[in-house]
């Protein structure tokens, strides 16, 4: 509601002559709860008091058991991308702000995130072929609770934050106990862009190491050569290429190398999968990697389980695309 009344506010009190793009709102009724729906239309006819056009989107069709904060995001975020598109928006703002980062990177950091994740959310990133810009990641929840009640704008607290269920309402608890020993939003934010600013130099040595591999099969002595973080990079790369995932899990792209390095050791040979991928290392060190024949993709056991594909880069310890 926050984001809502400063962007109105930012629309109508544009300079003369200035050239301020069109702004369209928009809320998710995900059907959760008894009351969403009400909500939802309370957001439209505050819109409509502002000027702005507003459209209700719905999440519907049967609700999953698991996984549920997870899906709802997920299908958020299809929702609120179709709808752009449908207006012909090029930008989706949402609300997400200092207290969210926090709690994000924390729970990214229990659950064995790669420094990519510890970097948390971006201001600005793509998204199904938009932007997604998040104007109020810097900013504290209670600055954005104060500013509605100081200027009369409504909102409701969702119940869902409170509930044990789902896993952020922990990290929620869990932050404001380490904020009372100091580490608060302001050093969530400040992990956050060093981490950003590590992950870019690991990039980049990254793009440079590839750039010194030879065609064709890749070597073990030479990718051995690097340091591991940037060979363990370097042959993930490899594998979503080969697989096609976007994602390879961090947890199975440690267990992939070490198994390559200790074969490579002992000049042993070594056939495995990951990601979609099938690795193969000859006793002369040559790594071909090529994709994952469909019949034994399909079966059960390690190999199903090595696959992973996220878009978001949110879940446990994996190094993006």
């Amino acid at each position: 509601m926050a984001l809502l009344e400063l962007a109105a506010r930012w629309r109508l009190e544009a300079a003369a002559g200035a050239a301020r793009p069109p702004l369209f709102a928009a809320t998710v009724d995900h059907g959760l709860r008894p009351d969403s729906l009400a909500e939802a239309r309370m957001a439209a006819d505050f819109a409509a008091a502002r000027g702005v056009p507003h459209e209700i989107l719905h999440w519907t069709g049967d609700k999953p058991q698991t996984r549920l904060q997870e899906r709802a995001r997920a299908a958020r975020y299809a929702l609120l991308a179709a709808e752009a598109r449908r207006v012909g928006a090029d930008f989706i703002l949402t609300a997400h702000h200092a207290d969210d980062q926090a709690e994000t990177i924390l729970m990214r950091l229990v659950r064995g995130s790669a420094v990519a994740g510890l970097a948390g959310m971006a201001v600005m990133s793509p998204r199904e072929g938009l932007t997604l810009f998040r104007p109020f990641l810097g900013v504290r929840k209670s600055a954005l609770v104060a500013f509605c009640d100081s200027g009369g704008v409504s909102f409701v607290r969702d119940p869902s934050n409170e509930n044990p269920r789902f896993g952020r309402t922990g990290a929620r608890r869990l932050a404001l106990m380490l904020e009372a020993q100091g580490l608060g939003p302001h050093e969530w934010a400040r992990l956050a862009r060093r981490a950003a600013r590590a992950e870019a130099a690991l990039a980049a040595a990254t793009e440079a190491a590839l750039a010194q591999l030879p065609a064709g099969p890749a070597s073990m002595a030479v990718l051995a050569g690097f340091p591991e973080e940037i060979a363990m990079r370097c042959l993930a790369g490899h594998v979503r290429e080969a697989g096609g995932a976007q994602i390879v899990r961090l947890e199975r792209l440690e267990s992939t190398w070490e198994k390559l390095c200790d074969a490579h050791r002992a000049s042993d040979a070594l056939s495995l999968t990951l990601a979609g991928a099938r690795i193969k290392l000859d006793t002369r060190g040559s790594l071909h990697i090529t994709t994952e024949s469909p019949r034994r993709r399909g079966r059960g056991g390690a190999t199903a389980s090595s696959q992973s594909v996220h878009v978001n880069g949110e879940n446990r310890g994996q190094l993006g695309a």
